[in-house]
């Protein structure tokens, strides 16, 4: 998978652009709608697990670090 880019947001989603192929614990394919760019969760809050819905903003989501 090469061109594949991985962004963390500070106190955000990680952003992931490219040539995506998501896949479950269990190794299933997650349909991202062929989106070339996706935002997983990092706050744990979203209610589209494993996508970002943007209630990072609303729990005041902090990062402990930026990695």
């Amino acid at each position: 998978m090469s061109g594949v880019k991985v962004d963390l947001k500070d106190n955000g989603p990680i952003l992931i652009s490219g040539d995506i192929v998501l896949n479950d614990g269990e190794g299933n394919p997650i349909d991202t709608g062929g989106k070339a760019c996706i935002a997983l969760c990092r706050c744990a809050e979203t209610t589209n697990s494993p996508f970002c819905d943007g209630k990072h903003k609303d729990c005041n989501y902090s990062a402990k670090d930026r990695a």
